[in-house]
């Protein structure tokens, strides 16, 4: 058996209701440890799971149950509170729509700002250059600041550089929701062609579609804990029957952009 590339025993996260406590590397750094706020809360806490080279793993649970959390854990963004997080290969991280982009920069000077920030060099660079920007439909606007940018244009700019880093490992967050369909199609096909090459993804969705299409293995939280870990079906199932819904209106919306289609 493989050995995993993710491994998560007994892991808790811990923040503050007033204020997101001090957990973030950046914020470790420059600030250190700070005592206990009041009003302390745990997303979630004693999860332990493995995940083995080239899984695609589905994140399903209600808003605010430690979803974008744990891809946090897993992508070194946060640390966590109690337990062990080892992930053993590198990660591109589409957890937020303006992560490690910067929006006084251009569209120019975030893809080689990015991409370099996860390893690659300016020739390597230069050589997707033009792959990047044709796929993210940006030719106009690459000397346009990227806080200047749409939410549509950002999820695109981001996805084509982050999806081009071919690290081993892909954390996709929700983003996928943004954009009009033509361009979803673009990523999926993309995500298509990434867990054919052997990736291991991590999608959060609430979209019963994406996660059909993408996933086999699914993981519940919900009430602070990790209430599944199973087969996609079987946990979307249990997630529908616990909330008492059945899907959600992103999801009916993709079905019937599917069947259109």
């Amino acid at each position: 058996m493989a050995e995993p590339i993710i491994s998560l025993r007994d892991v808790g996260v811990q923040f503050s209701r007033n204020r997101r406590r001090h957990r973030s590397v950046r914020e470790l750094l420059i600030k250190g440890h700070t005592g206990a706020p009041s009003s302390e809360f745990w997303p979630f806490r004693h999860v332990s799971f493995d995940i083995a080279p080239g899984e695609a793993i589905g994140v399903v649970g209600r808003n605010g149950q430690g979803k974008s959390t744990l891809l946090s854990l897993i992508a070194g963004v946060l640390m966590p509170d109690e337990g062990t997080v080892r992930v053993r290969a590198g990660v591109a991280p589409l957890i937020q729509i303006t992560g490690g982009f910067e929006g006084e920069l251009t569209a120019r000077d975030n893809i080689y700002l990015v991409a370099g920030l996860h390893g690659m060099t300016r020739r390597e660079i230069g050589a997707a250059f033009d792959e990047i920007v044709d796929f993210a439909e940006i030719e106009d606007f690459l000397d346009t600041p990227f806080k200047h940018f749409s939410s549509g244009m950002k999820v695109r700019l981001a996805f084509s550089v982050v999806s081009r880093l071919r690290e081993p490992i892909l954390l996709v967050d929700e983003v996928l929701a943004v954009g009009d369909k033509g361009f979803r199609n673009k990523c999926y096909e993309r995500i298509d062609a990434l867990l054919t090459a052997g990736q291991t993804l991590f999608l959060v969705s609430h979209s019963d579609a994406q996660l059909k299409r993408f996933c086999t293995r699914g993981l519940y939280l919900e009430g602070g804990a990790l209430r599944g870990d199973g087969p996609l079906n079987k946990i979307l199932e249990q997630y529908d029957i616990a909330s008492g819904t059945v899907n959600s209106t992103l999801s009916a919306v993709d079905d019937a952009a599917s069947a259109a289609g």
